[in-house]
């Protein structure tokens, strides 16, 4: 008799694995064979209709399920960008399970036809019409729709039929959707087939390139009609600004029509990168490698893209162009080194992307790579055994009596010696306690080693609270006297209650060398806690710096001690600059509430349109009134009152990190 079938799949991918956003994912059986492409526009909740319990699921999903053996995703940035995805993989591996795309039926296209007198613009499904240029694949037949609705706004262009045009030319009337608005051709009346050939081609240069100059352009001129008072003008050309920055928004997964690239997104830090490789052939991404490598410490992106790259085209040949994050300092011999490899000849060009179509794909790729690299941490994280290895390593590298299954970590932040705040993160054996997490608010200086010792004096004069809080019978929540009297009391059992810092830690670790170290060590000893093991993580070196020691403790790059050390340091990190940027906010805009006419919404409506205080703060006085709600008076009185409340520039990237 066979055994029964299990109820579930025992290599299905965790839920917090996968992430929360538009993708599109790809079942496999045992042999790499890709079974099903689906596209979601939440991965996490999509896939986990495939992982219920198998006597839930229909009979086809369910045999679909039980012959795969893995399954993995690529996140685009909508789902717009999901569905063309999909459609590209869909005819490039012609998956057994996808039945929908197996008959003749195929995406809609946007056509022009240029070689008509007056070219039209058209949904079709046909690929056969003579002179006509096509752009797309385009998910659903209204995305399309739309999309023309979209242009024809700033490109007047036909978009009657032909029977209705020649009709239209013979009579001398408009057509019926040009009477109404929805036809730009000279069918319309409005425009001359000399003008309207010339919105063709801009019409077709901006779907072919996507240039943003032309938006600026007009940008330019509604300004100028603005300032002259031909305020009507200005609309439109307001509305066309408007309709271009919405198609600009729609595809960064489908490049112009002849484009071979390969594209790679790279996220690294100082043990570890994740890359992603979009292939992309005929303008259309035909498939995506991804891999984890170790790196050395400290290794510049340049010099990681070569070793990226070597790896990548060790035993196949490169396309010609290749879009990457950075350059390599030899990027010439790079180059030369992989013409050679190209078979037929030809040279290769290294590039980056910094505008543009290619641009928005390599922002896709670097996004998967950022996943990536977060996933790979934290399923190392998650294994038991590794966490294990890494308190022993640890404790033993440290000189440490016990493994530190309670490890804080302090780090503070500032931006340009102003607004200096504090974190302190928790992990306890080896995984994040974020209740624990706490923020401090530093007041009275601006100097880190300062900070520091008053952040630590002020979690350390919690340690007494701790050891003398009183504990309670179980489910009674009263208070008894002290431990000590335990003996004493008719209670089977005591538990203690804690408080806000609930137990003393294993261990404390500060972002930072000597300096740092040697405050914090002074704060223990204040607290009479010297008993407490501390030690300094070095960014740069990723050096260990413990108490009165003149050389740092070196762990060996990819140990799980190292990996450890790091990540809490980081979690540190990350939690400051969180703190510090909500701090800023709202200190913008308690500033901006001042302002008389502008309330609180209209201060979150400003900063929700720029998206950043950064932004906002380089926004001149025109750029401002364009916000709905906001005039001109109103604006510069913005300017003035930023202007006047800025006490420091605002600091670069490179600062924040410092910070």
């Amino acid at each position: 008799m066979a055994a029964p079938r299990p109820d579930s799949i025992p290599w299905r991918p965790k839920p917090g694995d996968i992430p929360a956003s538009p993708g599109v994912y790809r079942f496999r059986d045992a042999g790499d064979r890709v079974l099903y492409v689906g596209k979601a526009i939440n991965l996490r909740a999509r896939l986990g209709n495939y992982f219920q319990p198998l006597r839930s699921l229909h009979e086809r999903t369910r045999h679909m399920v039980l012959s795969a053996a893995s399954v993995d995703w690529t996140t685009v940035g909508s789902d717009f960008e999901a569905l063309q995805l999909e459609y590209t993989w869909i005819k490039e591996f012609a998956p057994p399970y996808n039945v929908k795309f197996r008959d003749d039926k195929s995406y809609p296209f946007m056509a022009i036809t240029l070689a008509d007198e007056a070219p039209r613009v058209m949904v079709t499904r046909n690929h056969r019409i003579p002179g006509a240029r096509y752009f797309g694949p385009y998910p659903k037949m209204w995305a399309v729709r739309e999309t023309i609705e979209l242009m024809v706004r700033a490109f007047p262009m036909r978009t009657c039929s032909d029977s209705s045009y020649r009709r239209a030319m013979a009579s001398g009337r408009p057509c019926f959707p040009g009477q109404i608005g929805r036809c730009g051709g000279p069918c319309s009346m409005r425009y001359t087939i000399e003008e309207h050939r010339a919105n063709v081609e801009d019409f077709v240069a901006f779907m072919t390139s996507h240039d943003r100059s032309v938006i600026t352009r007009l940008q330019r001129d509604m300004r100028a009609a603005s300032e002259a008072m031909e305020y009507e003008r200005a609309a439109t050309l307001r509305d066309r600004i408007v309709a271009l920055e919405n198609v600009l928004e729609r595809s960064a997964v489908v490049l112009s029509d002849g484009v071979d690239t390969d594209v790679f997104g790279i996220a690294h830090d100082e043990l570890a990168a994740a890359v992603q490789q979009f292939v992309v052939r005929s303008g259309r991404v035909r498939g995506v490698r991804s891999w984890v490598v170790d790196t050395e410490l400290d290794v510049p992106l340049g010099e990681l893209v070569e070793s990226v790259l070597e790896s990548a085209y060790e035993s196949e040949p490169p396309p010609r162009e290749l879009i990457v994050p950075a350059l390599p300092e030899d990027a010439e011999a790079l180059e030369t080194w992989l013409s050679e490899r190209r078979p037929r000849g030809g040279s290769v060009a290294l590039r980056t992307a910094q505008r543009g179509e290619k641009a928005k794909v390599l922002e896709t790729a670097t996004l998967n790579a950022r996943q990536a690299l977060a996933l790979h941490k934290t399923r190392r994280s998650a294994d038991y055994v590794a966490r294990t290895t890494a308190l022993s390593d640890l404790q033993e590298a440290l000189g440490l009596e016990e493994a530190p299954l309670r490890i804080e970590c302090y780090d503070v932040s500032h931006l340009g010696g102003t607004g200096v705040v504090a974190s302190m993160v928790v992990f306890e054996d080896g995984l994040p306690l974020t209740s624990a997490y706490r923020k401090f608010a530093v007041q009275g200086t601006v100097d880190d080693t300062e900070a520091m010792h008053q952040v630590l004096s002020r979690r350390l004069a919690h340690l007494a609270e701790d050891d003398e809080a009183p504990v309670a019978a179980p489910g009674t929540g009263e208070d008894v006297p002290s431990r000590g009297s335990e003996a004493d009391l008719d209670v089977p059992v005591v538990t203690r209650k804690r408080k806000r810092f609930a137990y003393r830690p294993g261990l404390i670790v500060v972002d930072g060398g000597q300096p740092q170290v040697e405050a914090a060590q002074r704060a223990l000893d204040e607290a009479g806690a010297s008993d407490i093991p501390l030690c300094g993580l070095a960014k740069r070196l990723e050096e260990i710096w413990l108490p009165g020691e003149d050389f740092p403790v070196i762990l060996p790059r990819g140990s799980e001690a190292l990996f450890l050390v790091q990540r809490v340091r980081d979690e540190a990190h990350r939690f400051a600059i969180t703190f510090q940027r909500q701090k800023r906010r709202a200190g913008i805009e308690s500033r901006l509430s001042e302002i008389p006419g502008l309330g609180p919404a209209r201060v979150k409506v400003l900063l929700r349109h720029f998206g950043s205080v950064k932004r906002l703060r380089a926004a001149d006085a025109s750029e401002i009134a364009e916000v709905k709600g906001i005039g001109p008076a109103l604006a510069d009185a913005i300017v003035a009152r930023l202007a006047a409340g800025t006490s420091a520039a605002e600091p670069s990237e490179e600062q924040r990190t410092e910070a």
